[in-house]
């Protein structure tokens, strides 16, 4: 993950949540210190060390920071994730912002873990897709791979996706290709979305580096993926479920992309408490 753009992101964050003061913890003057334990209340995997380690550090360099888990571990409900130590004005201050994005990080994290685990024993692979939250992509995509699942491309810049309204546009998939081929260069992998038998044979012939079967059943996938060579990567979107996704996994496909992954996620329960067997210090 960059750290230097988390920085700013939690810079920008942290603005919009403080402004220029926080009313309720000022009560507590900057002497006064105090200590707080990160608490799973779910079973599932975390994600979001480094959010907390930024985040506290920007706020003040005088918290302390002991993390009990890295990213991507398994954690059981009631489990101490991270203890921190320092002025209490800037523990709770900063407590919103770093919890919003560790849950919502572990719940991709854990999702993409159960989607993993599905599809075990087949040849597909979990990605994501560009649906996340504007402005968190870099956080969600990361969350991904923490739950043992794989990057689609980042934004619109560094992959080429032939779609329906670039093939109507270009005249059809071999110039729509050969197009993006020629102004893109070769180190850019070009995907083509396919929903007929005849598109999949053209994208084979333009020689796509990807081919997606979009919004296809798995019988359909089942009987496509034949005809696509060794060599050509295989992708399925669209309409595809926790409840569904082991079926499209036996197809023989080599990736499913699953939106769900980032847009229609639960956040994973943690709860920030006082550690109360810890005294208050002033110095």
């Amino acid at each position: 993950m960059n750290k230097l753009k988390l920085r700013l992101l939690l810079e920008q964050f942290f603005l919009e949540d403080i402004g220029d003061r926080d009313v309720s913890s000022q009560i507590f003057a900057h002497r006064e210190h105090g200590q707080v334990v990160f608490i799973a209340k779910e079973e599932g995997i975390f994600c979001g060390e480094d959010v907390i380690q930024t985040g506290y550090a920007v706020l003040d360099p005088a918290i302390r920071l002991d993390l009990n888990v890295k990213d991507g571990k398994h954690v059981e409900r009631g489990q101490r994730l991270a203890i921190a130590s320092g002025p209490i004005e800037s523990l709770l201050k900063g407590e919103r912002v770093i919890l919003n994005l560790v849950q919502r990080m572990s719940g991709i994290a854990t999702k993409t873990g159960k989607a993993v685990e599905t599809l075990r024993g087949t040849k597909a692979k979990v990605c994501d897709t560009r649906k996340t939250t504007p402005g968190l992509r870099m956080l969600e995509k990361y969350a991904v791979r923490c739950g043992g699942g794989y990057n689609h491309r980042y934004g619109l810049y560094d992959g080429a996706m032939v779609k329906d309204n670039h093939i109507a546009f270009a005249g059809s998939i071999k110039k729509a290709v050969q197009a993006i081929r020629e102004s893109a260069g070769h180190m850019i992998n070009i995907e083509v979305e396919t929903e007929t038998k005849k598109q999949v044979i053209e994208a084979v012939e333009a020689k796509a580096d990807v081919i997606m079967f979009d919004n296809r059943t798995p019988e359909d996938i089942r009987y496509w993926v034949k005809l696509v060579p060794e060599g050509i990567i295989t992708e399925a979107s669209g309409g595809i479920t926790m409840d569904n996704l082991r079926e499209y996994g036996e197809t023989g496909v080599d990736y499913i992309s699953l939106g769900f992954l980032t847009h229609s996620i639960s956040s994973f329960d943690i709860s920030v408490k006082v550690d109360i067997g810890v005294m208050r210090e002033t110095s």
